[in-house]
């Protein structure tokens, strides 16, 4: 079987490596292989997901990730006090990692694979190339922006949040650090989400006409709003828009549409590449019943 996956992601890599686990041949075409992954954003993996993916993908290494017990959430509506509480005492509800680590670890480890093969998209043409490709027993688009997309999957539920997610890390005096935090502020929610006992992120959806902020007006707010650790310093902050979309087409013919193609919701809820775990298990299923 010869599969070709189209985007250079979390996702695309992912089920990369789970088809060539498989022993499928696999094609990955992008405009380019530069990594784009913002530096400071993180992704929780819940722990059914996180053993999925040690068990069917890659198996990663204890150190590779930082496990969470506890999450509280707050409201400063109700002036800071605690409104939820999910505790497993020793046992983690979540894992978070580092997106450019784990997009890292995934293709470092997909180069040393014979069936694996990464190709450039050298223009608009190559697309119409690749669907007339009869080598290829399925093509898979995981590129949100590319021809296929526009072309195929632009019939969609949306919606602007009308929100910019600001990311960095913090570096701060150690403490245990086994407890994710959420603030519902006034001008969005904050997630403060830690990654090892002086390492913490900072995920900061601001909301409407107050979204666009200076450095130092980002870090005045986070300061205002850090209850909880000892600042050394900050990482480099980086932003990106939030926007909500579910596409009316999953496939046509031989090409389906994966991961954030057919699906992308806020980061609130640490649920975006949890869903396309959860997408990639069954594919992977039904894969291996067509090869049984």
């Amino acid at each position: 079987m010869n599969i070709c996956l189209i985007g250079d992601n979390l996702t695309s890599l992912s089920l990369a490596k789970i088809l060539v686990n498989k022993r499928i041949n696999v094609n990955l075409y992008s405009k380019n292989f530069k990594n784009k992954i913002l530096q400071t954003r993180t992704v929780g993996i819940s722990k059914n997901n996180l053993d999925f993916f040690n068990k069917e993908i890659l198996s990663l290494k204890k150190f590779f990730f930082w496990n969470i017990n506890q999450i509280e959430v707050y409201s400063e509506k109700y002036e800071y006090d605690k409104i939820l509480n999910f505790e497993k005492k020793d046992k983690q509800l979540f894992s978070i990692f580092k997106n450019n680590d784990l997009y890292n670890l995934l293709k470092n480890d997909l180069k040393k694979k014979k069936l694996f093969k990464k190709k450039i998209i050298k223009n608009s043409l190559f697309y119409k190339k690749i669907l007339n490709d009869q080598n290829y027993d399925l093509v898979v688009n995981c590129d949100t922006k590319n021809e296929i997309s526009k072309k195929f999957f632009n019939h969609q539920i949306e919606k602007d949040y009308d929100s910019l997610a600001y990311t960095t890390i913090l570096n701060h005096k150690n403490v245990k650090n086994k407890k994710a935090i959420q603030i519902f502020t006034k001008i969005g929610p904050i997630a403060f989400l830690p990654l090892s006992k002086n390492q913490t992120s900072v995920v900061f959806s601001i909301i409407g006409k107050e979204k666009n902020l200076s450095k130092n007006q980002l870090i005045d707010l986070i300061t205002k709003y850090n209850n909880f650790y000892d600042i050394k310093n900050f990482s480099k902050i980086e932003k990106f828009g939030l926007n909500f979309s579910i596409s009316r087409n999953y496939y046509n013919k031989n090409l389906m549409g994966f991961g954030d193609v057919l699906h992308k919701i806020h980061p609130l809820a640490g649920q975006g590449f949890n869903m396309t775990l959860r997408d990639i298990k069954i594919f992977s299923q039904i894969i291996q019943n067509r090869i049984n």
